[in-house]
């Protein structure tokens, strides 16, 4: 029994220290530019201030006229990339103040329109994707 005792405690000692000197992953760390720190803070921002945008009641309200849930267009918004954002964003800046917001729910379904057909996204059922 002293034995068996011995052998067991040897072999899991060897396995413990073999596991031990088994290579690890890497890490490998970068410096990150404070151009593309100031890009994602600016891109995040605008990102938000679509989903405002969007969360307002006249545009909540436009959008379930056209057929659109909000929560999917909110959906959507999370899933474009930075550039799509980035241009929205600037639309948003080109309306009239209370003015009409026709043309940013034009540019928000065309986006949309583009993600599904790219198959991205599955918002509308009268698209069918590309993948």
């Amino acid at each position: 029994m002293n034995f068996r005792f011995l052998r067991a405690t040897s072999l899991s000692l060897v396995v413990s220290t073999l596991t031990l000197w088994l290579p690890v992953a890497p890490a490998h760390a970068a410096l990150i530019s404070t151009d593309q720190v100031t890009a994602s803070a600016v891109a995040s921002g605008e990102r938000e201030r679509v989903r405002s945008f969007l969360q307002r009641d006249d545009v909540r309200k436009l959008l379930e006229q056209r057929g659109l849930d909000s929560s999917a267009a909110l959906a959507r918004v999370d899933a474009m990339t930075d550039a799509e954002v980035q241009t929205v964003s600037k639309q948003l800046d080109s309306l009239p103040a209370g003015g009409d917001v026709l043309g940013v729910l034009f540019a928000v379904f065309v986006i949309l329109l583009v993600t599904d057909i790219l198959g991205l996204t599955k918002v509308f059922p009268f698209t069918r994707s590309v993948r």
